[in-house]
């Protein structure tokens, strides 16, 4: 199997291939020469200069990878090419294996428009709006009367907060319009918009689903994702505080049918708002996702091993009654930035030392020496803490984070210590807004 990425994701389905007994080969640019997984894996091919366009997202050089090496199998990670619907096509016509879903269904979920019409047509509870993209003030004037202010506009083809408007009155509706639209043609390449009620306080919840691309469908639970900065998920957990069990059940169970109906295979997340008992559908990643060692810790379940299951042909290796919840689990990503910032903060690691203990996991792929490459995303690794209860986590996570220590840059551990001790995170009481809020206290 070829590994399609770099980093701590790289070094994980890594090891879950080496569980497995299968040879492994992975790509890197020259920035990643001795990156943890490049040293770990039984080939390693150079497909670049340090630019992602030039290296992690050259899809000829990656395919031309596979055939040097023999390579029958590539896994995506997440980021890059993982939800590349092209980057899919081209594997399947050279008879190489995508560890993720049809080229198809990641162009259905991809378009943000399409994904909510199926979503709606597979009987998955949205957010009221429009049906497609708004193309004229009127339209949106007419749409945004009958759902109500607040609206959001957003892009069709967007993801990570850009393209995205709040309009709080019709006054603010034409400018929201225009720059949510300019913003997606800038960012995307497509400045088509569409319309949606905008949740004054939600929580940001997702289910996460497997299909095994034969009518069969099951879900290992949600996470709540909600304490986030500019749309970027920053503290994750498993099960969300906010919800009861028979909840869990309901939404759970809309969403595995979904995704047996869609004839689905492969690992995927179905991302929601909740707000007052209700779920409202935003979209759905057709991907392995960075939090999903909380599930993993939960559930006792290894998804990178069910993935290359699934994608072998062995369908799902379980049956929805097998998975059973147990404990919970949360996650800290650990990144190289100035904690009140974000500013990114590459350089040279002088010392990495993490935490030990029962319930305990860190996921990353660098070590006391590391170069921090400028290049990428700022992730360098992810604290995954499991306790019986919620209360037993957050113990657990106070003292973990306490054992951690990386020197010779700034990380995001000082902001993750202030959160541990917050009376609000502690009572699970917070919604998407809380860390902004909280950050604009602190500055």
């Amino acid at each position: 199997m070829l590994i399609a990425n770099r980093g701590e994701i790289a070094l994980r389905v890594l090891r879950a291939c080496k569980e497995l007994g299968i040879q492994t080969v992975v790509v890197h640019s020259t920035a990643d020469a001795d990156a943890m997984h490049v040293r770990l894996a039984d080939e390693s091919v150079c497909i670049g200069p340090p630019p992602s366009r030039d290296s992690y997202l050259n899809i000829h050089q990656i395919v031309a990878a596979c055939e040097i090496t023999g390579a029958d199998a590539v896994h995506p990670g997440y980021g890059f090419l993982s939800e590349n619907a092209k980057f899919a096509d081209i594997l399947a016509a050279h008879n190489i294996t995508f560890i993720g879903p049809s080229g198809d269904h990641i162009r259905i979920m991809g378009d943000k428009i399409e994904a909510k019409r199926t979503a709606k047509r597979l009987g998955i509870p949205v957010v009221p709006g429009s049906d497609g993209a708004v193309t004229d003030q009127k339209e949106a004037r007419r749409i945004a009367a009958e759902i109500g202010y607040p609206v959001i506009i957003k892009a069709s083809a967007g993801g990570g907060g850009r393209g995205m408007k709040v309009a709080l009155t019709e006054a603010d509706l034409e400018i929201a319009l225009q720059t949510a639209s300019t913003e997606a043609g800038a960012a995307f390449g497509d400045d088509a918009v569409y319309i949606e009620k905008y949740l004054e306080k939600p929580r940001h919840i997702e289910v996460q689903v497997f299909g095994d691309g034969f009518g069969r469908g099951v879900h290992f639970g949600e996470r709540d994702c909600s304490l986030q900065r500019r749309h970027q998920k920053v503290w994750e957990e498993a099960p969300s505080p906010a919800l009861n069990a028979e909840e869990r059940a309901r939404i759970g169970g809309i969403c595995a049918k979904a995704i047996a109906d869609l004839g689905y295979s492969g690992a995927g997340t179905i991302e929601f708002l909740y707000e007052n008992g209700e779920f409202y559908f935003i979209e759905m990643n057709t991907r392995l996702q960075v939090e999903h060692p909380v599930t993993e810790a939960i559930t006792g379940i290894d998804l990178v091993h069910e993935q290359i299951r699934v994608a072998s042909g062995g369908g799902l290796s379980v049956k929805q009654e097998d998975i059973k919840f147990n404990g919970h689990a949360i996650e800290c990503r650990i990144n190289a930035e100035d904690p009140r910032t974000f500013t990114p903060s590459p350089g040279t690691i002088t010392h990495f030392h993490t935490p030990g203990g029962l319930g305990i996991r860190v996921d990353s792929g660098v070590y006391s020496g590391y170069k921090i490459p400028p290049y990428y995303d700022s992730l360098i690794g992810k604290l995954i803490v499991h306790g019986r209860n919620r209360v037993e986590c957050m113990m657990r996570l106070r003292r973990a984070l306490d054992e951690f220590v990386v020197d010779g840059i700034k990380t995001t551990l000082p902001l993750f210590r202030d959160l541990v001790g917050n009376a609000d995170i502690a009572n699970g009481d917070y919604d998407i807004h809380w860390l902004e809020k909280y950050l604009a206290k602190e500055e």
